[in-house]
Parts: structure tokens; sequence; C-alpha cells
């Protein structure tokens, strides 16, 4: 099976985040997952898809909010929504796990709520004190915070693999870990 990871982040990225997302990008690649961004060839949604691609034979998948978005040179399958912000959620609802790279933005604290509200697991990478407390008081243990890439690979992998070992026990419903 191939699991789907959402990476969110705002447009206009601080440096910090863009590389985080490079770099996040091309080692949910090389784990073979999907990678799934809003799709924009701005900010840590371009970034995210430009390190996926370093991999031969990934696969990525942009979510955009409407046909004046350009889409990413990085995207292979870009979904184009017509329904603005509320392409949110479905960048939400059709990944298994998020990781928000930078919290800069109300898009990216939007897809974060979300994420917590439909009970999916939400890696903060590169969180502030401030933001970590923030969503560990909406989310609680949903709610990892690492500093790098690496890390944040390490936390989804052992969620990945509990959700195997729950899937060999019996049906669990689709996108909870």
């Amino acid at each position: 099976m191939r699991y789907i990871v959402g990476v969110m982040g705002p447009a206009k990225a601080r440096k910090k985040d863009i590389e985080n997302a490079r770099v996040l990008g091309e080692l949910i690649a090389r784990r073979e997952w999907v990678l799934l961004t809003g799709g924009r060839d701005v900010g840590v949604m371009h970034a995210a898809n430009q390190g996926a691609k370093k991999v031969p034979r990934s696969l990525t998948v942009g979510v955009l909010p409407s046909t004046r978005d350009r889409v990413s040179k990085y995207v292979d399958l870009a979904v184009i929504t017509e329904m603005g912000s509320a392409r949110n959620n479905i960048c939400v609802l059709s990944s298994q796990v998020i990781v928000a790279c930078g919290l800069g933005g109300s898009g990216t604290v939007s897809e974060v709520a979300l994420a917590l509200k439909a009970g999916k697991e939400v890696v903060l990478l590169g969180a502030t004190p401030v933001e970590e407390k923030f969503f560990r008081k909406l989310g609680g243990p949903l709610i990892s915070s690492v500093q790098t890439p690496e890390d944040a690979i390490d936390v989804i992998l052992k969620r990945f693999q509990h959700r195997d070992a729950q899937d060999m026990q019996g049906p669990q419903p689709w996108g909870r870990f």
C-alpha cells in the first residue's frame, strides 16, 4: 500500500520552512509514499514537490483552489477544485497524516485544525514553542512536534507501522491511526 502524506505550509514561507519542505518531500518519496500538497508553484507546496521529484518514480498530487492558480511543475497529478479555501478539507481528508511545515499562514492553520477535527495525526515541523503549545491544547495526542524533516519521517513511520499492526487485527476507519 502507498500511503499518502500531506505536506501543508504557507505560500509565503520562511527560508528554513522552504528548505525543510524540500528535504521532507524527498524523504517522503524515498519511502515510496505519495506526496499531497496544495499544488501551487510557491512556498512550501512547490518546495516539497521539488524535493520529491529528486526521486525517480515519485508521485506528487496537488489539490488546487482554482484554475487561476499556477500548478507547480513538480506536480504529477493536479486536482483543480474551484472550491477556493474549501479545498483545504480535501487535502486533509485525502491524506493519512499531515505535516505542517511552517505555520505562517491562515490556510495552514486551517488545515491543521481540520485535520485535528477529522482525527488525523499532525506533525508540526519547525513550530515555535507558542505554536506547539496552541496546537497541543487543541489536538492532544494527535500532535507531534519535531525540528527536522528526518524526525518527521520517523514519527510518520511509527504511525504507519502502528496502523499496519492494527489492520492485521481487523478493519480500521480510513485515515485514522
